[in-house]
């Protein structure tokens, strides 16, 4: 139903904007009719999930706004065969890949030991990775720069980060059964979604890293 018949039964603008904004929520993403799978959805940062991230990954000079991020609860395998409930903020542009891709995983029985938000580890981005947590948005610039990294626009995952490091060179990464590569069902898989991987850096190698 478009915007003109709206009109047709909701007499003044107020009541159309009420009624978008109610399908808004109710999709919990940009209304594309898309089913989720049991146990994964994609939610709008509603006002308790917001307290829980301001000052943290949602920094105070955070320049990415709230209602571009996504809340996706989703399924995961850890690496003891356990099934898990995991959490993830990121883009809404890239919200649909990661349900895919993580259900994808999730059927494969890939292992993943870890999917929490950053902000259980104070946003410190060396502490997430030391707990091997797989995550996305965590609000910060290109070092030296004032570019907004692509974690910092949730448009970033690092997957089994203790596992998968970034090095300098291929050398320099210790051999592990957890680590992607180009025969990964992980790496296929974000692939096939349009992400570049960092293990293809020329300059260093970000096994962890897959970016958009």
């Amino acid at each position: 139903m478009s915007i003109f018949h709206l009109r047709g039964i909701f007499r003044t603008p107020l009541m159309i904007k009420t009624v978008i904004f109610v399908l808004y929520f109710l999709c919990g993403t940009e209304c594309s009719g898309q089913q989720m799978p049991d146990g994964f959805a994609i939610e709008p940062i509603h006002d308790e999930l917001f307290e829980r991230i301001k000052g943290k990954s949602f920094k105070k000079d955070c320049t990415t706004s709230r209602d571009s991020l996504r809340y996706i609860r989703l399924l995961h395998y850890d690496f003891n065969g356990i099934v898990r409930n995991g959490e993830m903020i990121c883009n809404h542009r890239i919200a649909n890949d990661i349900v895919e891709i993580f259900h994808q995983l999730y059927k494969a029985r890939y292992p993943i030991e870890r999917v929490v938000l950053v902000d259980d580890f104070n946003a410190d981005d060396e502490a997430s990775m030391a707990a091997n947590n797989t995550s996305c948005f965590n609000f910060r610039y290109v070092a030296g720069t004032r570019i907004v990294s692509r974690h910092g626009l949730g448009l970033a995952v690092d997957i089994n980060p203790k596992y998968n490091p970034h090095v300098k060179s291929a050398s320099q990464a210790a051999p592990s059964q957890y680590r992607i590569d180009h025969n990964d069902l992980c790496y296929k898989l974000f692939i096939q979604h349009g992400f570049k991987w960092g293990g293809d850096w020329k300059h260093s190698k970000d096994y962890q890293h897959f970016e958009k």
